[in-house]
């Protein structure tokens, strides 16, 4: 480590490894693609939205000689787009060393997919279930692989409502948002449980990126947007972030040779707000193994995709 504080400068050599990133085209995604890129790395931007996404890999072409760079289309609310993306990484990469489920977001009004589920809980977690699952004996074959999910502070908040998951009954965006991070969680912890009986030596992480300045609070009220940006800086640098500290975490977790399976990398201490990263607790509710093998089943169950073993 460069001294006391992890950085991008700490990130080891990538050369030879490709990494699938959900979400890359900006934020915490495309920093996060950026830096692996530049330590060598094959980085597949996985995105919804493809103008985007192929502007964004012109940005780290311009900023990064000799990088490698490829676009996926990507949407994870819909399984059909998922499965398509699924087939299409399989046949372009004979290996995938790191899996970087990024992409999230927050629906203020409730919204349906096509699928029939709640938007905010199938961006966050549904969708990066069923891509794992899909992708998961690539990783399984390629030594020191690694997931990497990207959850949030937010999930301290966070309950699975298995009585009404997908907010029929009653629809509160934040209470739907903290809900998907918890999941994410889960969805580690579970995971790697799983993951330890395989005799593989892959490995399940989870991130989060303090209160990061990107474009995932464009939907929010005006104060908090203004609150929420950099604009202030430095007046709410004990608040904010810039995605490139936010992105720390994330990388962390996917390249540190330290890191093991289960852990959870983001800024610290007691509001974990701003910091570089470093390993941090999750809530108790969060390691609660019951809840995460229900949720897991009925992830199964909504999505099709059933994991080995």
């Amino acid at each position: 480590m460069t001294g006391t504080r992890w950085t991008a400068a700490d990130v080891p050599d990538q050369h030879g490894r490709t990494a699938v990133i959900t979400g890359a085209n900006s934020g915490l995604g495309f920093e996060t693609a950026r830096v692996l890129a530049g330590r060598g790395a094959t980085v597949v931007l996985a995105c919804r939205n493809l103008e985007r996404a192929a502007e964004a890999e012109a940005r780290i072409r311009a900023g990064v000689r000799g990088a490698k760079v490829a676009v996926q289309e990507l949407d994870l609310a819909s399984l059909a787009s998922v499965h398509r993306a699924a087939d299409e990484l399989r046949a372009s990469h004979p290996r995938i060393d790191l899996l970087i489920n990024n992409a999230g977001g927050l629906r203020l009004r409730h919204t349906v997919t096509e699928d029939g589920f709640e938007l905010t809980l199938a961006t966050n977690h549904l969708g990066p279930f069923a891509l794992t699952g899909l992708l998961l004996d690539r990783l399984l074959a390629t030594p020191g692989s690694r997931i990497v999910t990207v959850s949030s502070i937010g999930h301290r908040h966070g309950r699975i409502n298995f009585a009404d998951l997908h907010g029929r009954r009653r629809y509160l965006a934040p209470a739907a948002y903290f809900q998907a991070k918890l999941a994410n969680l889960m969805f580690t912890y579970e995971l790697q449980r799983r993951l330890g009986t395989t005799g593989a030596d892959t490995i399940a992480l989870a991130a989060h990126p303090g209160n990061a300045s990107t474009e995932f609070g464009r939907d929010l009220p005006s104060p908090a947007r203004l609150l929420m940006s950099q604009r202030l800086s430095p007046l709410n640098s004990w608040l904010v972030q810039p995605p490139e500290m936010g992105a720390l975490g994330t990388l962390r977790a996917a390249t540190d040779p330290k890191a093991e399976g289960g852990a959870y990398y983001g800024p610290p201490g007691l509001t974990q707000f701003t910091g570089h990263p470093e390993r941090v607790e999750s809530t108790a509710r969060s390691h609660d193994s019951e809840v995460q093998r229900r949720l897991w089943e009925e992830s199964e169950r909504l999505t099709g995709v059933v994991y080995p073993g």
